[in-house]
């Protein structure tokens, strides 16, 4: 899958939770930048606003999939995917 095809999403209150944390330290505590403090515009994007149109479609594509009989490996695989069409049911 190509890297400019895949939707990063998480369960939206597991990013709440997260980027609450990240919030009240000032200062990333995941991936490349731990440790170093949130500018104004990263504290903004923690707000999980702008995230939340992603979040939302990843789990209503991870959920349709489930619906059309998709095993759990699949339907995450799908949900991830960006421009794609749900292709019949497996059951």
């Amino acid at each position: 899958m190509a890297r400019e095809n895949v939707r990063r999403w998480f369960v939206p209150n597991k990013r709440a939770k997260n980027y609450a944390e990240e919030r009240k330290a000032k200062v990333h505590q995941r991936g490349q930048k731990e440790g170093k403090e949130l500018t104004d515009y990263e504290a903004g994007l923690r707000s999980g606003y702008l995230q939340c149109q992603s979040d939302h479609a990843g789990m209503y594509r991870y959920k349709s999939a489930m619906d059309a009989g998709y095993s759990k490996a699949e339907a995450k695989k799908f949900s991830r995917e960006k421009g794609t069409k749900l292709k019949g049911g497996k059951r």
